[in-house]
């Protein structure tokens, strides 16, 4: 997972080690938070430290289902690793309990400016993408970046408009979008929005069903990690 304790925006990565050793602790002594039938007493009993994330909505990147009883909402930085080792794991995942409606993958933007300087601009352009080519273009474009970027910050900020380009989108009017800085805010919010659901670096992950459950998760997890908590989760509903 890619740090970002040096991010004078985020908060101390005591608290934020201190909340996962809390939750792990329950995890491994009475399962994950909430259930299982565990009920109302459970979930206020145990308190998700991604409480603070906002609910997902119409303005965020959907791929699969919008109304799925459960979303895995990702936190991620297009020059990150990790995120790029991550990304093919969601799309299994989303291949495979996706395809009945159950599970939505949500984007969220989480650049490390301190790490990563490019990675916010990146986002910018994911976001131009998404302006010409709608929700389609968005997962092509972040899918392209992962494709193609060495990783930390290695990405010749030359290639956004070639990559745009090469899936179908009118390279003169990406380019006017994303030197207007129009989506700066856009990604700005998804920052804050990461912090706020204990994100202290990238990928960082929550699954969210409609009962409240929420389990967050830090890393890039393999498939064979993050199934059974998905299916502990749809067990649960």
């Amino acid at each position: 997972m890619e740090n970002a304790n040096k991010n004078p925006y985020l908060i101390p990565a005591s608290i934020i080690v201190a909340g996962f050793l809390i939750a792990f602790a329950v995890i491994y002594t009475s399962g994950v938070p909430g259930l299982g039938g565990g009920g109302a007493e459970n979930e206020s009993e145990t308190p998700s430290i991604a409480a603070g994330m906002r609910p997902v909505d119409s303005s965020d990147h959907i791929l699969g289902n919008p109304d799925a009883p459960i979303k895995i909402v990702e936190y991620s930085d297009l020059e990150c690793p990790f995120c790029k080792t991550f990304h093919p794991t969601l799309k299994r995942i989303i291949d495979e309990y996706g395809k009945d409606g159950k599970v939505a993958w949500v984007y969220r933007h989480f650049p490390l400016d301190s790490i990563h300087p490019k990675a916010r601009k990146e986002a910018e352009a994911s976001e131009c993408a998404a302006e010409l080519g709608g929700n389609s273009a968005f997962w092509a474009y972040i899918g392209k970046v992962f494709e193609v970027t060495p990783s930390n910050n290695h990405l010749d900020p030359a290639q956004l408009p070639v990559i745009a380009a090469g899936l179908g989108l009118e390279r003169a009017k990406f380019e006017a979008c994303l030197a207007s800085g129009k989506y700066a805010q856009r990604v700005a919010r998804d920052l804050e929005d990461a912090i706020n659901a204990g994100g202290d670096g990238t990928p960082y992950s929550v699954i969210v069903a409609n009962n409240g459950k929420m389990i967050p998760f830090s890393g890039a997890l393999q498939y064979a990690q993050v199934k059974p908590l998905l299916d502990d989760v749809i067990a649960g509903l």
